[in-house]
Protein backbone atom coordinates (compact mmCIF):
# COMPACT_ATOMS: atom_id res chain seq x y z
CA UNK A 1 0.00 0.00 0.00
CA UNK A 2 1.51 3.40 -0.99
CA UNK A 3 0.42 7.20 -1.05
CA UNK A 4 -0.15 7.75 -4.91
CA UNK A 5 -1.72 9.77 -7.76
CA UNK A 6 -3.10 8.03 -10.49
CA UNK A 7 -3.99 9.83 -13.46
CA UNK A 8 -5.37 9.02 -17.36
CA UNK A 9 -7.14 10.58 -20.07
CA UNK A 10 -10.75 10.05 -18.36
CA UNK A 11 -11.58 9.16 -15.30
CA UNK A 12 -15.20 7.92 -14.69
CA UNK A 13 -16.33 8.52 -11.39
CA UNK A 14 -20.06 7.18 -10.87
CA UNK A 15 -20.39 9.61 -8.01
CA UNK A 16 -24.10 11.04 -8.12
CA UNK A 17 -23.60 13.66 -11.32
CA UNK A 18 -22.29 10.68 -13.12
CA UNK A 19 -18.75 13.36 -13.39
CA UNK A 20 -16.18 12.20 -16.33
CA UNK A 21 -12.96 14.23 -16.21
CA UNK A 22 -10.24 14.71 -18.55
CA UNK A 23 -7.25 14.92 -17.95
CA UNK A 24 -7.73 13.81 -14.88
CA UNK A 25 -6.82 11.54 -11.70
CA UNK A 26 -7.02 10.15 -8.10
CA UNK A 27 -5.21 11.02 -5.01
CA UNK A 28 -4.17 8.38 -2.60
CA UNK A 29 -3.23 8.01 0.45
CA UNK A 30 -3.22 4.39 2.60
CA UNK A 31 -6.45 2.58 1.41
CA UNK A 32 -8.34 5.67 0.97
CA UNK A 33 -8.86 8.40 -1.79
CA UNK A 34 -8.17 11.39 -0.80
CA UNK A 35 -8.57 13.80 -3.60
CA UNK A 36 -10.23 13.34 -7.70
CA UNK A 37 -10.11 16.15 -9.77
CA UNK A 38 -7.77 17.49 -12.94
CA UNK A 39 -3.80 16.29 -13.45
CA UNK A 40 -2.58 19.38 -12.69
CA UNK A 41 -4.63 20.62 -9.72
CA UNK A 42 -3.66 17.16 -7.98
CA UNK A 43 -0.07 17.99 -8.61
CA UNK A 44 0.08 20.75 -7.22
CA UNK A 45 -2.00 19.88 -4.66
CA UNK A 46 0.08 17.29 -3.64
CA UNK A 47 3.56 17.58 -4.47
CA UNK A 48 5.31 14.75 -2.35
CA UNK A 49 2.86 11.89 -3.62
CA UNK A 50 4.77 9.81 -6.48
CA UNK A 51 2.54 9.84 -9.79
CA UNK A 52 1.71 7.00 -12.00
CA UNK A 53 0.15 8.15 -15.35
CA UNK A 54 -2.11 5.96 -17.91
CA UNK A 55 -1.66 7.36 -21.25
CA UNK A 56 -4.57 5.92 -23.62
CA UNK A 57 -6.68 4.36 -20.21
CA UNK A 58 -9.60 5.52 -18.11
CA UNK A 59 -9.87 5.25 -14.74
CA UNK A 60 -13.32 3.59 -13.90
CA UNK A 61 -14.38 2.46 -9.95
CA UNK A 62 -13.48 -1.48 -9.56
CA UNK A 63 -16.39 -3.80 -10.60
CA UNK A 64 -18.55 -5.15 -7.94
CA UNK A 65 -19.65 -8.82 -8.82
CA UNK A 66 -22.93 -9.15 -6.71
CA UNK A 67 -23.60 -12.87 -7.50
CA UNK A 68 -20.96 -15.70 -7.75
CA UNK A 69 -20.20 -19.71 -7.22
CA UNK A 70 -16.04 -20.40 -7.37
CA UNK A 71 -16.02 -24.10 -9.09
CA UNK A 72 -14.22 -25.73 -11.68
CA UNK A 73 -17.00 -27.23 -13.72
CA UNK A 74 -16.44 -24.57 -16.98
CA UNK A 75 -17.96 -26.20 -19.96
CA UNK A 76 -18.60 -29.21 -18.23
CA UNK A 77 -22.77 -28.94 -17.25
CA UNK A 78 -24.46 -27.64 -19.58
CA UNK A 79 -27.73 -28.17 -21.83
CA UNK A 80 -30.20 -28.13 -18.70
CA UNK A 81 -33.08 -26.09 -16.80
CA UNK A 82 -31.92 -25.14 -13.41
CA UNK A 83 -33.58 -27.64 -11.76
CA UNK A 84 -32.42 -30.41 -13.63
CA UNK A 85 -29.25 -29.20 -14.07
CA UNK A 86 -28.34 -28.82 -10.06
CA UNK A 87 -30.08 -32.36 -9.62
CA UNK A 88 -27.77 -33.75 -12.38
CA UNK A 89 -24.59 -31.88 -12.49
CA UNK A 90 -24.12 -29.37 -9.46
CA UNK A 91 -25.62 -31.14 -6.36
CA UNK A 92 -23.90 -34.22 -7.10
CA UNK A 93 -20.77 -32.39 -7.12
CA UNK A 94 -21.02 -30.51 -4.08
CA UNK A 95 -21.70 -34.03 -2.23
CA UNK A 96 -18.43 -35.25 -3.19
CA UNK A 97 -16.23 -32.07 -2.98
CA UNK A 98 -13.29 -31.74 -0.94
CA UNK A 99 -12.01 -28.97 1.00
CA UNK A 100 -8.65 -28.78 -1.51
CA UNK A 101 -10.58 -28.34 -4.63
CA UNK A 102 -13.15 -26.18 -2.81
CA UNK A 103 -10.18 -24.17 -2.47
CA UNK A 104 -7.79 -24.21 -5.70
CA UNK A 105 -11.76 -23.24 -6.98
CA UNK A 106 -11.95 -20.17 -5.31
CA UNK A 107 -8.22 -18.98 -6.05
CA UNK A 108 -8.81 -19.55 -10.13
CA UNK A 109 -11.98 -17.51 -10.05
CA UNK A 110 -10.85 -14.70 -7.57
CA UNK A 111 -7.83 -14.40 -10.43
CA UNK A 112 -10.28 -14.74 -13.13
CA UNK A 113 -12.35 -11.60 -11.71
CA UNK A 114 -9.21 -9.88 -10.60
CA UNK A 115 -7.76 -9.85 -14.17
CA UNK A 116 -10.96 -8.51 -15.79
CA UNK A 117 -11.68 -5.94 -13.04
CA UNK A 118 -13.40 -6.99 -10.17
CA UNK A 119 -12.73 -5.49 -7.44
CA UNK A 120 -15.40 -7.38 -4.84
CA UNK A 121 -17.06 -10.17 -5.50
CA UNK A 122 -20.36 -11.87 -3.50
CA UNK A 123 -19.10 -15.60 -3.60
CA UNK A 124 -21.15 -18.19 -2.44
CA UNK A 125 -19.14 -22.02 -2.05
CA UNK A 126 -18.46 -24.97 0.80
CA UNK A 127 -15.17 -25.43 2.89
CA UNK A 128 -14.77 -21.22 2.74
CA UNK A 129 -11.82 -21.27 4.62
CA UNK A 130 -10.07 -22.00 1.51
CA UNK A 131 -11.70 -19.43 -0.28
CA UNK A 132 -10.27 -16.83 2.53
CA UNK A 133 -6.95 -18.12 1.75
CA UNK A 134 -6.90 -17.30 -1.77
CA UNK A 135 -9.10 -13.95 -1.06
CA UNK A 136 -6.27 -12.83 1.59
CA UNK A 137 -3.51 -13.55 -0.95
CA UNK A 138 -4.22 -12.45 -4.38
CA UNK A 139 -5.69 -9.08 -2.45
CA UNK A 140 -9.72 -9.32 -3.82
CA UNK A 141 -12.31 -7.48 -1.54
CA UNK A 142 -14.56 -10.53 -0.71
CA UNK A 143 -17.89 -11.35 0.82
CA UNK A 144 -17.46 -15.11 1.93
CA UNK A 145 -21.15 -16.41 1.90
CA UNK A 146 -20.76 -20.34 2.64
CA UNK A 147 -23.51 -22.61 1.13
CA UNK A 148 -25.42 -23.74 3.42
CA UNK A 149 -28.29 -26.94 3.61
CA UNK A 150 -30.13 -27.42 7.12
CA UNK A 151 -31.80 -30.09 6.04
CA UNK A 152 -31.74 -34.03 6.28
CA UNK A 153 -32.28 -34.65 2.59
CA UNK A 154 -29.62 -32.46 1.34
CA UNK A 155 -26.48 -33.01 4.09
CA UNK A 156 -24.06 -31.88 1.01
CA UNK A 157 -23.63 -28.39 1.76
CA UNK A 158 -22.47 -26.44 4.70
CA UNK A 159 -23.70 -25.87 8.01
CA UNK A 160 -24.98 -23.17 10.07
CA UNK A 161 -22.20 -24.56 12.42
CA UNK A 162 -19.64 -24.63 9.57
CA UNK A 163 -21.06 -20.86 8.64
CA UNK A 164 -20.40 -19.49 12.36
CA UNK A 165 -16.96 -20.87 12.16
CA UNK A 166 -16.10 -18.72 9.42
CA UNK A 167 -17.57 -16.08 10.87
CA UNK A 168 -15.51 -16.54 13.87
CA UNK A 169 -12.20 -16.66 12.03
CA UNK A 170 -12.54 -14.56 8.84
CA UNK A 171 -15.20 -11.73 9.38
CA UNK A 172 -13.85 -8.42 8.88
CA UNK A 173 -10.35 -9.65 8.57
CA UNK A 174 -7.77 -8.05 6.40
CA UNK A 175 -8.07 -4.87 6.95
CA UNK A 176 -11.86 -5.05 6.53
CA UNK A 177 -11.30 -6.58 2.93
CA UNK A 178 -12.83 -9.46 4.03
CA UNK A 179 -16.42 -10.06 5.25
CA UNK A 180 -18.14 -13.06 6.18
CA UNK A 181 -22.21 -13.39 5.68
CA UNK A 182 -24.51 -15.94 6.86
CA UNK A 183 -25.82 -17.85 3.86
CA UNK A 184 -28.53 -20.36 2.71
CA UNK A 185 -28.95 -22.20 -0.94
CA UNK A 186 -32.53 -21.77 -1.03
CA UNK A 187 -35.38 -21.78 1.43
CA UNK A 188 -36.01 -25.27 -0.28
CA UNK A 189 -32.67 -26.53 1.51
CA UNK A 190 -33.43 -25.87 5.06
CA UNK A 191 -36.38 -27.04 7.19
CA UNK A 192 -38.75 -24.78 8.35
CA UNK A 193 -37.92 -24.51 12.26
CA UNK A 194 -34.17 -24.01 10.98
CA UNK A 195 -35.35 -20.68 9.39
CA UNK A 196 -35.09 -18.60 12.68
CA UNK A 197 -31.52 -19.94 13.47
CA UNK A 198 -30.32 -18.26 10.03
CA UNK A 199 -31.75 -15.08 10.95
CA UNK A 200 -30.16 -14.87 14.51
CA UNK A 201 -26.84 -15.86 13.70
CA UNK A 202 -26.87 -13.03 11.11
CA UNK A 203 -28.20 -10.97 13.94
CA UNK A 204 -25.48 -12.19 16.49
CA UNK A 205 -22.26 -11.33 13.94
CA UNK A 206 -24.51 -7.95 12.66
CA UNK A 207 -23.72 -9.38 9.13
CA UNK A 208 -25.56 -10.18 5.95
CA UNK A 209 -27.49 -12.92 4.98
CA UNK A 210 -28.06 -14.13 1.10
CA UNK A 211 -29.74 -17.00 -0.84
CA UNK A 212 -31.41 -17.71 -4.53
CA UNK A 213 -35.24 -16.29 -4.65
CA UNK A 214 -37.38 -16.50 -7.73
CA UNK A 215 -34.91 -17.81 -9.98
CA UNK A 216 -37.25 -20.33 -12.29
CA UNK A 217 -41.22 -20.61 -12.68
CA UNK A 218 -41.38 -24.12 -11.29
CA UNK A 219 -40.63 -22.52 -7.76
CA UNK A 220 -43.50 -20.66 -7.71
CA UNK A 221 -45.78 -23.53 -7.58
CA UNK A 222 -43.54 -25.24 -5.00
CA UNK A 223 -43.98 -22.18 -3.01
CA UNK A 224 -47.65 -22.07 -2.87
CA UNK A 225 -48.10 -25.32 -1.98
CA UNK A 226 -45.64 -25.59 0.69
CA UNK A 227 -46.94 -22.47 2.15
CA UNK A 228 -49.79 -20.97 0.21
CA UNK A 229 -47.99 -18.01 -0.60
CA UNK A 230 -44.82 -16.52 -2.91
CA UNK A 231 -41.32 -16.25 -2.70
CA UNK A 232 -40.78 -12.87 -1.20
CA UNK A 233 -43.69 -12.93 1.12
CA UNK A 234 -42.68 -16.25 2.64
CA UNK A 235 -39.43 -15.03 3.17
CA UNK A 236 -40.77 -11.88 4.88
CA UNK A 237 -42.95 -13.51 6.79
CA UNK A 238 -40.49 -15.73 8.34
CA UNK A 239 -38.02 -12.76 9.12
CA UNK A 240 -34.98 -12.93 6.64
CA UNK A 241 -35.38 -9.31 5.78
CA UNK A 242 -35.03 -8.38 9.70
CA UNK A 243 -31.11 -8.99 9.41
CA UNK A 244 -28.43 -6.01 8.44
CA UNK A 245 -28.93 -6.63 5.21
CA UNK A 246 -30.29 -9.30 2.90
CA UNK A 247 -29.03 -9.84 -0.90
CA UNK A 248 -31.62 -11.94 -2.91
CA UNK A 249 -30.48 -13.51 -6.29
CA UNK A 250 -32.03 -13.94 -9.62
CA UNK A 251 -35.61 -12.16 -8.50
CA UNK A 252 -36.71 -13.42 -12.08
CA UNK A 253 -40.06 -14.71 -11.11
CA UNK A 254 -41.15 -11.30 -9.52
CA UNK A 255 -45.05 -9.90 -9.41
CA UNK A 256 -45.57 -6.32 -8.46
CA UNK A 257 -46.17 -6.83 -4.49
CA UNK A 258 -42.86 -9.04 -4.09
CA UNK A 259 -41.00 -5.65 -5.66
CA UNK A 260 -42.66 -3.34 -3.32
CA UNK A 261 -41.59 -5.84 -0.74
CA UNK A 262 -38.52 -5.45 -1.62
CA UNK A 263 -38.36 -1.59 -2.16
CA UNK A 264 -39.80 -1.33 0.90
CA UNK A 265 -37.37 -2.99 2.90
CA UNK A 266 -33.94 -2.34 1.47
CA UNK A 267 -33.34 -5.20 0.11
CA UNK A 268 -30.58 -5.58 -2.44
CA UNK A 269 -31.37 -7.46 -5.53
CA UNK A 270 -28.60 -9.78 -7.74
CA UNK A 271 -29.19 -9.82 -11.03
CA UNK A 272 -27.90 -12.55 -13.41
CA UNK A 273 -28.02 -12.09 -17.05
CA UNK A 274 -25.93 -14.61 -18.78
CA UNK A 275 -26.47 -17.40 -16.39
CA UNK A 276 -30.17 -16.55 -16.67
CA UNK A 277 -30.22 -16.83 -19.99
CA UNK A 278 -28.67 -20.01 -20.20
CA UNK A 279 -30.31 -22.06 -17.86
CA UNK A 280 -33.18 -20.56 -19.66
CA UNK A 281 -34.67 -19.41 -16.19
CA UNK A 282 -36.35 -16.59 -17.48
CA UNK A 283 -35.62 -12.08 -17.11
CA UNK A 284 -35.52 -10.72 -14.09
CA UNK A 285 -37.78 -7.48 -14.00
CA UNK A 286 -35.04 -4.91 -13.85
CA UNK A 287 -36.41 -2.02 -15.31
CA UNK A 288 -39.73 -2.30 -12.32
CA UNK A 289 -36.95 -2.91 -9.56
CA UNK A 290 -35.14 0.38 -10.70
CA UNK A 291 -38.37 2.60 -10.98
CA UNK A 292 -39.10 0.86 -7.48
CA UNK A 293 -35.69 2.42 -5.79
CA UNK A 294 -34.34 -1.22 -5.82
CA UNK A 295 -30.54 -1.45 -5.63
CA UNK A 296 -29.84 -4.06 -8.16
CA UNK A 297 -26.44 -4.98 -8.75
CA UNK A 298 -25.16 -7.86 -11.39
CA UNK A 299 -23.49 -10.89 -10.67
CA UNK A 300 -22.12 -13.63 -12.99
CA UNK A 301 -23.22 -15.87 -11.18
CA UNK A 302 -20.88 -19.47 -11.21
CA UNK A 303 -18.46 -19.69 -14.15
CA UNK A 304 -20.69 -23.08 -14.74
CA UNK A 305 -23.44 -21.38 -15.18
CA UNK A 306 -21.57 -18.25 -17.16
CA UNK A 307 -18.55 -19.95 -18.82
CA UNK A 308 -16.34 -16.73 -17.67
CA UNK A 309 -16.80 -14.03 -14.57
CA UNK A 310 -15.88 -10.95 -16.81
CA UNK A 311 -18.71 -8.24 -15.62
CA UNK A 312 -18.21 -6.51 -18.79
CA UNK A 313 -20.03 -9.52 -20.89
CA UNK A 314 -22.78 -9.41 -17.81
CA UNK A 315 -23.06 -5.77 -18.22
CA UNK A 316 -23.41 -5.88 -22.06
CA UNK A 317 -25.99 -8.80 -21.44
CA UNK A 318 -27.71 -7.11 -19.09
CA UNK A 319 -28.25 -3.41 -21.22
CA UNK A 320 -29.17 -6.13 -23.99
CA UNK A 321 -31.68 -8.08 -21.98
CA UNK A 322 -33.42 -5.23 -20.96
CA UNK A 323 -34.20 -3.59 -24.26
CA UNK A 324 -35.00 -7.21 -25.37
CA UNK A 325 -37.64 -7.47 -22.64
CA UNK A 326 -39.65 -4.35 -22.76
CA UNK A 327 -38.82 -4.32 -26.64
CA UNK A 328 -37.38 -0.61 -25.50
CA UNK A 329 -34.21 0.53 -27.19
CA UNK A 330 -33.90 2.95 -24.19
CA UNK A 331 -34.31 0.72 -21.38
CA UNK A 332 -31.42 0.16 -19.15
CA UNK A 333 -29.00 2.74 -21.22
CA UNK A 334 -25.39 2.53 -20.31
CA UNK A 335 -25.17 5.01 -17.67
CA UNK A 336 -27.83 2.87 -15.44
CA UNK A 337 -25.83 -0.70 -16.24
CA UNK A 338 -22.54 0.88 -15.47
CA UNK A 339 -23.99 2.11 -11.98
CA UNK A 340 -25.03 -1.72 -11.72
CA UNK A 341 -22.01 -2.79 -12.20
CA UNK A 342 -20.50 -0.20 -9.79
CA UNK A 343 -22.54 2.42 -7.54
CA UNK A 344 -25.38 0.55 -7.45
CA UNK A 345 -23.89 -3.20 -7.57
CA UNK A 346 -22.19 -1.60 -4.23
CA UNK A 347 -25.24 -0.32 -2.46
CA UNK A 348 -26.88 -3.69 -3.27
CA UNK A 349 -24.90 -5.31 -1.15
CA UNK A 350 -24.93 -2.79 1.57
CA UNK A 351 -21.11 -1.48 1.39
CA UNK A 352 -21.38 1.42 -0.75
CA UNK A 353 -20.17 3.91 2.22
CA UNK A 354 -16.66 2.74 1.16
CA UNK A 355 -16.76 1.69 -2.49
CA UNK A 356 -18.61 1.89 -5.81
CA UNK A 357 -17.20 4.96 -6.66
CA UNK A 358 -14.13 7.37 -6.96
CA UNK A 359 -15.15 9.95 -4.59
CA UNK A 360 -13.35 11.22 -1.82
CA UNK A 361 -13.14 9.12 1.05
CA UNK A 362 -13.96 6.16 -0.91
CA UNK A 363 -11.87 3.06 -0.26
CA UNK A 364 -8.69 2.95 -3.46
CA UNK A 365 -10.75 0.31 -5.56
CA UNK A 366 -9.93 1.51 -8.62
CA UNK A 367 -9.64 -0.15 -12.10
CA UNK A 368 -7.19 1.32 -15.20
CA UNK A 369 -8.85 0.44 -18.62
CA UNK A 370 -7.37 0.47 -21.83
CA UNK A 371 -8.54 2.78 -24.45
CA UNK A 372 -6.47 2.41 -27.68
CA UNK A 373 -8.11 -0.82 -28.73
CA UNK A 374 -10.58 -1.13 -31.91
CA UNK A 375 -13.36 -1.64 -29.84
CA UNK A 376 -12.80 1.79 -27.88
CA UNK A 377 -12.10 4.21 -30.58
CA UNK A 378 -13.63 6.32 -31.21
CA UNK A 379 -13.15 7.43 -27.17
CA UNK A 380 -15.32 10.63 -27.04
CA UNK A 381 -15.46 11.99 -23.31
CA UNK A 382 -17.76 14.95 -23.76
CA UNK A 383 -19.89 16.82 -25.77
CA UNK A 384 -22.82 15.81 -27.68
CA UNK A 385 -21.26 12.52 -28.98
CA UNK A 386 -20.15 11.30 -25.54
CA UNK A 387 -20.12 7.48 -26.08
CA UNK A 388 -16.97 6.36 -23.51
CA UNK A 389 -20.08 4.97 -20.78
CA UNK A 390 -21.33 3.55 -24.05
CA UNK A 391 -18.00 1.90 -24.95
CA UNK A 392 -17.35 0.48 -21.11
CA UNK A 393 -20.76 -1.55 -21.14
CA UNK A 394 -21.13 -2.59 -24.89
CA UNK A 395 -17.79 -3.02 -26.12
CA UNK A 396 -14.70 -3.23 -23.61
CA UNK A 397 -13.86 -6.80 -22.12
CA UNK A 398 -11.80 -7.79 -19.19
CA UNK A 399 -8.93 -8.16 -20.89
CA UNK A 400 -9.02 -4.66 -21.57
CA UNK A 401 -8.21 -4.25 -18.00
CA UNK A 402 -4.84 -3.12 -17.54
CA UNK A 403 -4.38 -2.56 -13.89
CA UNK A 404 -6.84 -3.64 -11.05
CA UNK A 405 -6.36 -1.66 -7.72
CA UNK A 406 -7.96 -2.75 -4.39
CA UNK A 407 -7.47 -1.12 -0.47
CA UNK A 408 -4.84 1.15 -2.25
CA UNK A 409 -2.67 -1.71 -3.03
CA UNK A 410 -2.09 -2.79 -6.86
CA UNK A 411 -3.60 -6.96 -7.56
CA UNK A 412 -3.13 -6.74 -11.58
CA UNK A 413 -0.71 -4.48 -13.15
CA UNK A 414 0.36 -4.41 -16.57
CA UNK A 415 -2.73 -7.26 -17.06
CA UNK A 416 -0.92 -9.65 -14.69
CA UNK A 417 -1.47 -11.11 -11.50
CA UNK A 418 0.82 -9.32 -8.57
CA UNK A 419 0.40 -11.72 -5.60
CA UNK A 420 0.26 -15.41 -7.62
CA UNK A 421 0.96 -16.96 -10.56
CA UNK A 422 -1.59 -17.77 -12.86
CA UNK A 423 -0.22 -20.78 -14.28
CA UNK A 424 0.63 -22.56 -11.29
CA UNK A 425 -3.18 -21.83 -10.50
CA UNK A 426 -4.26 -23.74 -13.55
CA UNK A 427 -1.87 -26.44 -13.15
CA UNK A 428 -4.12 -27.18 -9.59
CA UNK A 429 -6.98 -27.19 -11.24
CA UNK A 430 -5.79 -29.65 -13.84
CA UNK A 431 -4.23 -31.35 -11.20
CA UNK A 432 -7.65 -31.87 -8.82
CA UNK A 433 -10.12 -32.33 -11.96
CA UNK A 434 -9.66 -36.19 -12.35
CA UNK A 435 -10.41 -37.11 -9.04
CA UNK A 436 -13.59 -34.81 -8.38
CA UNK A 437 -14.98 -36.21 -12.10
CA UNK A 438 -14.47 -39.40 -11.16
CA UNK A 439 -16.16 -39.23 -7.44
CA UNK A 440 -19.29 -37.16 -9.54
CA UNK A 441 -19.38 -40.24 -11.62
CA UNK A 442 -19.56 -43.14 -9.31
CA UNK A 443 -22.03 -40.98 -7.14
CA UNK A 444 -24.08 -40.79 -10.25
CA UNK A 445 -23.60 -44.69 -11.05
CA UNK A 446 -25.30 -45.46 -7.56
CA UNK A 447 -27.85 -42.58 -7.87
CA UNK A 448 -29.05 -42.77 -11.57
CA UNK A 449 -31.56 -40.06 -10.61
CA UNK A 450 -28.70 -38.00 -9.48
CA UNK A 451 -29.07 -35.61 -6.29
CA UNK A 452 -32.52 -35.54 -4.60
CA UNK A 453 -34.47 -32.56 -6.21
CA UNK A 454 -36.28 -30.00 -3.78
CA UNK A 455 -39.13 -29.72 -6.46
Amino acid sequence: MANQILTADHVVTMDAKRSVLRNAGVAIKANRIVAVGERDRLLADNPDLPVRHFPNHLLMPGLVNAHCHSGILRGTAEGLPVWDWLRLYIDPMHRVLNPREAEVASWICYAEAALSGTTTIVDMWRYMEGSARAAKTIGTRSVLVPYVGEHPDYDYFETLESNERLLETWHRSCDDRIHVWVGMEHLFYATEDKYRDFIDLARKYDTGFHTHSNEAEIELAEMARRYGKRSVQAMQDFGFFDTRHTLLAHCVWLDDTEIQIIADRGVGVAHNPVSNMKLASGIAPVEKLLKAGVAVGIGTDGEKENNNLDMFDDMKAASLLGKLNTLDAAALDSWDVLAMGTSLGARSIGLQEDIGSLEVGKKADIVALRTDTPRMTPLIGDGQFLNLHHNIVHAARGGDVDMTMVDGKIIVDGGQLVNVDMQALIHDVHDVIPGLFARRAEFLAQNKNGAVSPV
